[in-house]
């Protein structure tokens, strides 16, 4: 998919339909979500799903690797807006996230089969990872050293030890944990768990 940068002109013919972008992408995490790998997606399914010709899809995407990863980075909810005054706030905020979005079962479904394929397509999951995975990494490595600078966490933190801490139990519970609802707060214990270990 892309992005109109500001200040540029539209390039002449017709415009850009949503409504067909949109079913293009939906088509396509229902073919992935439905058990379809990767190498098995064709542009001939996903537009037959959608109801537009290839012709549609090839204006808006150069390739099947393109379109992927713009149909999995949408399934990445828009990070949450940190107020920067608790470390323990802030962290609590981006683990809810991972919470809700590993809640939806397409989510998981076509994350387990995207991430079976990233040996495969390689150049597609590191993209991915760019694209919706690494601002939230990002984002978290901010809130870690917010809490160094405050004075919230031990100076000598290893911030990336910390970020496996959270992300690594995290992903224990929302993958492999009990089955059944996870409970509410979730986030909330996991972070006050690490934060026994990365408080002064």
């Amino acid at each position: 998919m892309t992005i109109q940068e500001p200040g540029t002109a539209r390039p002449a013919g017709r415009p850009r339909s949503e409504k067909a972008e949109k079913a293009i992408i939906e088509a396509t995490l229902d073919l992935i979500g439905e058990g379809m790998g990767v190498s098995e997606l064709s542009i001939e399914a996903i537009a037959a799903r959608a109801g537009v010709g290839k012709t549609t899809i090839y204006r808006r995407w150069g390739n099947k690797e393109d379109l992927v990863v713009d149909a999995l980075s949408t399934l990445k909810a828009p990070l949450p807006v940190l107020g920067g005054v608790s470390v323990r706030d802030d962290l609590i905020s981006l683990l809810d996230a991972m919470v809700r979005e590993s809640g939806q079962a397409r989510t998981r479904c076509v994350m387990n089969i995207a991430m079976s394929e990233a040996d495969r397509y390689p150049r597609l999951m590191e993209r991915f990872l760019k694209r919706a995975v690494e601002p939230r990494r990002e984002a978290m490595r901010a809130a870690l050293e917010r809490g160094i600078a405050s004075g919230e966490l031990r100076p000598d933190l290893d911030v990336n030890m910390g970020m496996a801490v959270l992300s690594g139990t995290m992903f224990w519970h929302t993958k492999w944990g009990p089955a059944g609802d996870l409970p509410a707060d979730l986030a909330e214990r996991v972070v006050d768990a690490a934060l026994a270990g990365l408080a002064p």
